[in-house]
């Protein structure tokens, strides 16, 4: 197994969270009476973009709007694959304005934006890894939007079925560790069904296992270069097996976006050129 990896330069795009609150509940996470450290929240957010920029990766930042809370998740918005940008449909109409708002940024960076048929949330349910787009389904996309998005980039997409209500999107369940033909994952088997279990043991043998104890404190709901794994500090024995597998975890706290279901991958999303 080698010890030693080398990590590649992102683009990511994130949204300052000016008007992160949690004033409904769409996931199991969140409770309309829950208060948000609106200070501790940027402070948070402002160390995962320093952590970033510290490792060599660029990043973008799309414009708050007042009255969308969770536009700071900004990995919901978009998958973009060869410069070509899949957009969002939210399930939850408190959400649906934020593909507006994102998508506006798309076209002025210069992107054309597919806007979707069927409910999709971008990189919160898609995954790409290797030669493959994985695609979560169960509470938010929709099955449907899968054929989309392979007939739309062209890319082997494998639906993966979604049973534990608290892992509502596929990256607080599993995340890319690299890239390439090799690429690896790392995922809590215990969030998917029995025959998605197996597709995922099939594909990626060597898969970093995760704990349900690492899971519930958002472990997977990290960013990886290839190299250094961007992770909430309390994955400890996750951590330590990034360690073990040749990878440099890099904890950045983001305990109050927990408060709405989100993390660090949640508040990334990568623009892949």
């Amino acid at each position: 197994m080698p010890m030693s990896r080398v990590p590649r330069p992102r683009r990511f795009l994130v949204c300052e969270p000016r008007h992160f609150a949690v004033q409904y509940a769409i996931n199991p996470w969140m409770h309309e009476d829950t208060q948000v450290d609106v200070d501790l929240a940027h402070g948070q957010w402002a160390e995962l973009i320093r952590a970033y920029r510290a490792h060599g990766h660029t990043v973008d930042s799309v414009e708050p709007v007042s009255g969308l809370p969770d536009m700071v998740f900004a990995a919901n918005s978009a998958l973009v694959v060869a410069g070509r940008v899949f957009g969002s449909l939210f399930h939850a109409p408190q959400r649906r304005p934020e593909s507006s708002a994102y998508e506006a940024w798309f076209k002025n960076a210069g992107f054309d934006v597919y806007r979707p048929e069927s409910v999709c949330e971008g990189e919160g349910d898609l995954v790409p890894v290797g030669r493959y787009v994985l695609a979560g389904t169960g509470f938010r996309t929709s099955r449907t939007a899968h054929h989309e998005v392979q007939e739309f980039f062209g890319v082997p997409t494998v639906s993966l079925q979604l049973v534990d209500p608290r892992f509502y999107h596929l990256d607080t369940a599993l995340f890319a560790l690299d890239d390439g033909p090799e690429a690896n994952i790392a995922y809590y088997p215990e969030a998917f069904s029995p025959g998605s279990r197996e597709v995922l043991r099939r594909l990626f043998p060597d898969a970093v296992v995760a704990t349900c104890e690492d899971a519930m404190v958002f472990g997977l709901n990290s960013v990886s270069d290839g190299r250094h794994v961007f992770i909430a500090p309390r994955a400890e024995a996750l951590a330590g097996e990034l360690d073990r597998h040749g990878y440099v975890p890099v904890p950045v706290d983001l305990s109050e976006f927990q408060k709405a279901g989100g993390g660090i991958k949640c508040c990334t999303q990568e623009i892949r050129s």
